[in-house]
């Protein structure tokens, strides 16, 4: 891997500029036309062709289980027993200080697995898991606002629009399978940055997410989902049932041509560049996407182990959660799903975070038990995480504000250490005390365990060599296997 990283390192960057001077040079249109389909074939060679790693790779994959909204860590994977003892009195911590009242979990908590790891009673299902978890109970981002710290949380910044982790992990490791997407996000929000949190900023176009269905699902059309349907949903128009393959590729030939024509007169044009890979991707993709998608594959054992049937709180989820283990099989690098439930309990957070709970915790477990079963887990990387968690103190009486000083996420395979409980909170969960791990590290870790270094993954632009880390991050050694 040539350092810094670089568009320049790839062939399709060389194949591109040999058709330009080759046209400018007066060859005929056969022989751009031919040129230009050497120059696809390159693309798809060089664009997303697998790349070597900076040093072997614990995990070849990861798969995001986004909780958009907050969870909150005191009441699921921080036990905090002074917390609990003294609700009711006031806060004497953050800005709660004077003013607002502790406010104890209302969920019990105990020790699961042979690591002894305190889960709530929400995660029953998640917690015959503890010995798989690695739980960080030490992150921290910078703001406690909803949309810069999920910005951050993808993109490692929230001042200025940057590749988001999925587009990096992607550049840097290039696909397994050159006829699916190498980064898929399934039922993103359009809040909170919308598709930044899937772009790949100044990175080649190829290297962005692919979205897959929307959060934004009318709630009649979620209710008559049948067994075979993705809810979102999935992917439109992946088939074209006007136009025969000969057609289509010719269609797509005469646009790539009409492309690089103007590719020819711009010089460098990283748009139309993105265009034309991403118009060969959608092409090659007709061959798998509509079988990768399809769950009537699935054994009625593997539903009902994801709580897949209709009526369930875990349907919508569950699917989702298949179909993220059906893209890994595929050989998809970076795979998001966001819950279909928010976690941003600012009232009545006993009955809204058990119904979050509800809707996830089963089709996690049996994601994590499936992978398992499956030979999978050890070289997938499963991250479990928020923007943020939420305050030890009550928001109007029953609920939680923001917390961005201290709060916990879970990865587990990949690489990571099992049973592991990692840093710690005060006494009240209100700030990181014992090794706080920032967002910068987080992401130095998740790139270390992909094998790559992650101040050595880096693309020119402007002048300067940036990367996911900025000028930051340091890689947490501790919870390595």
């Amino acid at each position: 891997m040539t350092t810094p990283h670089s568009d320049a390192r790839s062939p399709s960057f060389v194949s591109r500029r040999h058709v330009l001077k080759s046209c400018a040079s007066g060859f005929g249109y056969l022989a751009f036309a031919g040129l230009a389909h050497e120059a696809a074939a390159a693309t798809r060679e060089g664009g997303l062709a697998p790349q070597a790693t900076h040093f072997p790779a614990r995990a070849k994959r990861v798969i995001f289980l986004c909780m958009n909204g907050g969870p909150s860590h005191v009441d699921l994977l921080d036990y905090k027993p002074v917390l609990n003892q003294q609700s009711g009195e006031s806060s004497p911590i953050g800005r709660g200080r004077g003013g607002a009242k502790l406010l104890g979990s209302p969920f019990r908590f105990a020790q699961h697995g042979e690591s002894g790891l305190w889960m709530s009673e929400v995660f029953p299902e998640l917690a015959k898991q503890a010995d798989e978890l690695c739980v960080i109970n030490s992150m921290q981002t910078d703001l406690p606002n909803h949309s810069q710290a999920f910005l951050q949380m993808h993109c490692g910044s929230f001042q200025f629009v940057r590749p988001s982790v999925g587009a990096w992990t992607l550049y840097g490791l290039g696909t397994e399978n050159s006829n699916l997407p190498g980064f898929v996000t399934i039922n993103p929000p359009s809040d909170n940055g919308g598709a930044r949190n899937y772009g790949s900023g100044f990175l080649p176009a190829i290297s962005q997410g692919t979205r897959v269905g929307t959060n934004q699902i009318p709630a009649f059309y979620a209710a008559i989902l049948r067994k075979d349907q993705e809810p979102g949903p999935p992917l439109k128009n992946i088939e074209n049932k006007n136009l025969s393959r000969e057609q289509q590729r010719a269609q797509l030939d005469l646009v790539r041509n009409l492309n690089r024509h103007k590719l020819e007169r711009d010089v460098h044009h990283p748009e139309i560049e993105g265009a034309i890979e991403s118009f060969e991707l959608a092409f090659r993709m007709q061959d798998e996407v509509p079988d990768v998608l399809d769950l009537r594959s699935e054994s009625d054992s593997i539903l009902k182990l994801y709580g897949v049937g209709s009526g369930l709180p875990t349907d919508r989820f569950g699917r989702q959660c298949i179909l993220a283990r059906r893209l890994a099989e595929a050989g998809v690098r970076f795979i998001e799903i966001t819950a279909p439930v928010g976690w941003d309990h600012h009232f009545l957070l006993k009955d809204e975070l058990t119904k979050s709970t509800l809707a996830t915790d089963r089709p996690i477990a049996a994601l994590l038990t499936d992978l398992k079963q499956r030979g999978l887990l050890h070289d997938t990387l499963v991250v479990w995480a928020g923007e943020f968690g939420r305050t030890p103190y009550a928001q109007s009486g029953n609920g939680r504000d923001h917390n961005n000083k201290g709060y916990s996420i879970w990865m587990a395979g990949g690489g990571v250490k099992r049973g592991l409980a990692y840093g710690a909170t005060d006494e009240f969960g209100y700030e990181a005390v014992e090794k706080p791990l920032h967002i910068h590290d987080w992401h130095a870790t998740i790139l270390h365990l992909l094998g790559l270094d992650h101040e050595r993954l880096t693309f020119n632009y402007g002048g300067r060599d940036f990367r996911l880390t900025d000028v930051y991050g340091n890689v947490a050694t501790e919870i390595l296997a």
